[in-house]
C-alpha cells in the first residue's frame, strides 16, 4: 500500500519514497473531484451531515499527504524529492484554486448559511461556514467567468514561483563553504564551535575547520572570530546569497519582482487597492495605515534607544578595540565583547549551562505544571535518526496531543525554526482524533560523546516554537479547520509562542533546567543576575531591526509599484531610512533570503510579530501579577487561548484571558524602553 494513502494513525516516514507522491497525489485529486461533482450534483438541500463533512473529509486527507510531502521536502530536501514535489506542486495548487472558484460550491455554503438550520448549528461551525463564505470571495469564487482562469494561472505561477524561492535560498546556503587551514585564524572562536567546523571539514574528505552559512555554524565566527578578514568573508557570503552578486541561477531577484507584481494583479482583480489590504482582510488588523501607524509608533519610542546603542557600540569599537570604524561584518563581534565587558559574561559561558536533556526536562517541566499535562517520550516512523516523538497525556490519563522534535541543523534541512501541524484535532465517526505536531529547528548537533549545548538565544527559539506546538495540540475544537491553529487570525497566531518566551527568563524556570556540561553544577545565581542585567542589551536596535523588516514588508504589499522604476532595494533604502539605524552596507541583499514574505504565509503579515508582541507581553503581565507559575493563570490561559483555536476572534480570545484590551506598555516595559 501507499504509505501515503494510509490514514489510520502517524505518518509512515520510514517508507515514502518519492516515487509514492505522484500516484498518491492523482489519485487523492481524482477522487476528490469525483466526490466534489456527486456533492455538486446533489438536488437535496445541503446541510453539515450531508455536505460540509465529507467535503472535509476528503480535502483533509488531500492535506494530510501532501503535508508530508512538504515536510520531507524542507527536512530531507534531495534532488529527486525536489524534482517530484515540484512536479506535483501546480496539481495541488490548480486544486484548490478550482475549489476557490467554484460558485456552485460556494452556493451551497451560502444556502446553509441562509437555512433555518444555520441557527441550531454550534459556535465552532457556525465560524467554519462564516469562515468559507469569505475566503470563497478571497479566492475569486465571484469574478466574472472570464477572469477566472487568469486568477487561477496566477496562484499556480505564485505556487511555483515561492518554492523556487526557497530552493534557491537553500542552495546558495549550501553552495559556500569556507575551510580554514590555519589555527591561528581561528583565535576567539570557542573550543566546541572549532571540534564542530573540525568535524565538518573531516566530513567533506579535508585537512583544517569548514564553516559554512547555516547558523550554528555562521553565529559563532560573527560572534568569537577574533580575525576580521574571516568575519568579513562570512559575512559577505552570507548577505549576498541567493542574489546577483552570487550564482546567476540562483538569483532571486527577478522572482520576487514577479511575484509582487502577481500579488497586486491578484488583489486588483478581487477589488483590493493592494495586496496588503487583500492579506488585512483574514487578520485582526483592519487597514495597511493602521499597520503602518503602529510600527512607525513603536519606531518613534525605540529608535532613541536604537541610536544610543548604536553610539555605545561605535565608541567601545574605537576606544577599546582599536576598530576606528565598524562595519557590518563588526557588529556581533563587538556587540559580544562590550556585553562581555558590561556584564562580565560571555554566551558561550551560558551555552555551557544548558545541554539539551536539561533544557527540554525543564521546558516539559514548566508545560506539565502550567497546564496539568504529562509529556513522555514515545516511538514512531521518523524521517532522521536525530528525530524525537512524543506523547502529551492530560491531568486524567488521556492522551491529547503527539509531536516529533528535530532539532539539528543539517545540508537537506532549510534554515531557521518553525511548527507545523501533521494532524489535526476533530471529532470522526470513532471519538476524537489526537493532534500532531512538528517542532523543528537548527541547533548544533551534539559531536562525540557529548550532549548538544544551547546558547540562551536557542532555548528561547526552543520555547518560541513549543509554543505554537502547544496551540495546536491542547485545542479542544471539533471542528477542522477552526481548530488548534487553523482559523487563527495570522497576526495572533504568534501570541503563544512569542508568550513561552517569556519564561526563559525566569530564575524559578532556569534554575532547574541548566547543568553545567563539566561539572553538572545548576546555573549559579550571581551569572543569572548578569543575564538579566543584560537582557535588553541592544534591545533598541534589536526593536528597529524587526520594524524595518516588518515595514519593508507592509509597503511592498501597499504602496510599492513592482512595475515601476523603484526597485526593491531601493524600497528597502527608504525604509531603512526612516527607521533604521544601522544601516548595511550597499552589497547586502537581504530581501533576496526574506523566506518569511517570499516563500513562507508572511506576506504583508510579519508586523504580526510585533503585533502579536503586544499581546503576549500583556498576557504575561497577568502571570507576573499572579505568579509565574501560578497553575490557576495556567488554567485559564489554556482554556481562553490555547484551547479555543480559532473557534472565535482573538481579540475576543484575549479579552476573556485578560479582562481587557491589550495594551501596549508591557511589551515597551520588557525590552527596556522608557515605562
Amino acid at each position: 500500500m501507499n504509505p501515503l494513502l494510509d490514514f489510520s494513525g502517524l505518518p509512515r516516514f520510514a517508507e515514502i519514497k518519492p516515487e509514492h507522491i505522484t500516484p498518491a497525489v492523482d489519485q487523492l485529486l481524482a477522487r476528490n473531484r469525483a466526490l466534489m461533482e456527486k456533492l455538486l450534483s446533489d438536488t437535496s438541500a445541503p446541510t453539515w451531515e450531508n455536505f460540509v463533512r465529507p467535503f472535509e473529509d476528503a480535502n483533509e486527507q488531500l492535506s494530510r499527504a501532501w503535508g508530508q510531502v512538504g515536510h520531507l521536502n524542507m527536512v530531507m530536501n534531495s534532488p529527486e524529492l525536489r524534482e517530484v514535489y515540484n512536479a506535483n506542486l501546480p496539481k495541488v495548487t490548480q486544486y484548490y484554486a478550482e475549489l476557490g472558484q467554484n460558485l456552485t460550491l460556494f452556493s451551497k455554503y451560502k444556502a446553509i448559511r441562509a437555512s433555518t438550520a444555520f441557527d441550531s448549528l454550534n459556535s465552532e461551525r457556525k465560524r467554519v461556514l462564516e469562515n468559507e463564505l469569505r475566503d470563497f470571495r478571497l479566492s475569486g469564487a465571484e469574478l466574472p467567468e472570464e477572469n477566472k482562469a487568469r486568477f487561477m494561472a496566477i496562484q499556480e505561477r505564485l505556487s511555483e514561483l515561492c518554492a523556487k524561492f526557497s530552493d534557491n535560498l537553500l542552495d546558495a546556503t549550501n553552495a559556500y563553504t569556507h575551510l580554514v587551514d590555519d589555527e591561528a585564524a581561528l583565535s576567539g572562536i570557542p573550543e566546541d564551535e572549532r571540534q564542530t567546523a573540525a568535524e565538518a571539514a573531516k566530513e567533506a574528505g579535508q585537512t583544517g575547520w569548514l564553516f559554512t552559512l547555516k547558523a550554528p555554524s555562521y553565529g559563532p565566527v560573527m560572534q568569537y572570530a577574533e580575525n576580521r578578514s574571516l568575519r568579513e568573508a562570512m559575512y559577505r557570503a552570507y548577505v549576498t546569497r541567493a542574489s546577483e552578486l552570487g550564482d546567476a541561477k540562483l538569483d532571486n531577484t527577478p522572482l520576487m519582482q514577479e511575484i509582487l507584481q502577481l500579488r497586486s494583479e491578484e488583489a486588483r482583480m478581487l477589488g483590493f487597492a493592494s495586496y496588503a489590504e487583500y492579506s488585512l482582510a483574514a487578520k485582526m488588523a483592519d487597514t495597511p495605515a493602521q499597520v503602518a501607524d503602529f510600527l512607525r509608533e513603536l519606531a518613534q519610542r525605540a529608535r532613541p534607544y536604537a541610536q544610543q546603542d548604536w553610539l555605545e557600540l561605535r565608541d567601545f569599537a574605537a576606544s577599546q578595540l582599536g576598530l576606528s570604524e565598524s562595519h557590518a561584518w563588526d557588529v556581533a563581534y563587538v556587540s559580544e565583547k562590550l556585553r562581555q565587558q558590561r556584564y562580565a559574561f560571555s554566551e558561550q559561558e551560558v551555552k555551557q549551562y544548558f545541554p539539551e536533556d536539561a533544557v527540554l526536562s525543564g521546558l516539559f517541566g514548566l508545560v506539565e505544571r502550567l497546564f496539568d499535562l504529562h509529556i513522555r517520550a514515545s516511538s514512531a516512523p521518523l524521517w532522521h535518526d536525530t528525530v524525537r516523538f512524543f506523547d502529551i497525556y492530560d491531568g486524567t490519563g488521556n492522551l491529547i496531543g503527539q509531536f516529533y522534535l528535530d532539532l539539528y541543523a543539517r545540508a537537506s534541512k532549510r534554515g531557521g525554526a518553525w511548527m507545523d501541524d501533521a494532524i489535526t484535532r476533530r471529532r470522526i465517526a470513532t471519538g476524537i482524533q489526537t493532534p500532531v505536531a512538528y517542532l523543528n529547528c537548527n541547533f548544533a548537533a551534539p559531536v562525540g560523546d557529548k550532549p548538544a549545548l544551547f546558547t540562551h538565544d536557542e532555548v528561547i527559539t526552543l520555547f518560541h516554537e513549543f509554543g505554537h506546538g502547544l496551540h495546536h495540540l491542547l485545542t479542544e475544537v471539533e471542528e477542522l479547520s477552526v481548530s488548534g491553529i487553523s482559523g487563527v487570525e495570522w497576526d495572533a497566531v504568534e501570541l503563544p509562542s512569542q508568550f513561552m518566551e517569556n519564561f526563559c527568563w525566569e530564575w524559578d524556570v532556569l534554575q532547574g533546567m541548566t547543568r553545567h556540561a563539566d561539572n553538572s553544577a545548576q546555573l549559579p545565581r550571581a551569572l543569572y543576575d548578569k543575564m538579566i542585567a543584560a537582557k535588553n542589551f541592544q534591545s533598541g536596535l534589536q526593536m528597529v531591526r524587526q520594524l524595518e523588516f516588518s515595514l519593508f514588508d507592509l509597503r511592498l504589499h501597499w504602496d510599492y509599484d513592482a512595475d515601476g522604476l523603484q526597485s526593491v532595494q531601493q524600497l528597502l533604502d527608504d525604509v531603512r531610512h526612516e527607521v533604521a539605524v544601522l544601516i548595511p552596507p550597499a552589497f547586502n541583499r537581504f530581501q533576496n533570503s526574506f523566506s518569511h514574505i517570499f516563500a513562507g504565509g508572511y506576506a504583508a503579515g510579519y508586523y504580526s510579530y510585533k503585533w502579536a508582541e503586544v499581546l503576549s507581553a500583556d498576557a504575561y503581565s497577568l502571570f507576573e501579577d499572579n505568579g509565574i507559575m501560578d497553575t490557576a493563570t495556567g488554567a485559564n490561559f489554556r482554556r481562553e487561548i490555547l484551547a479555543v483555536g480559532g473557534s472565535r476572534d482573538a481579540l475576543e480570545s484575549f479579552k476573556a484571558f485578560r479582562g481587557r484590551e491589550p495594551q501596549i506598555d508591557a511589551l515597551l516595559r520588557h525590552n527596556g524602553l522608557g515605562v
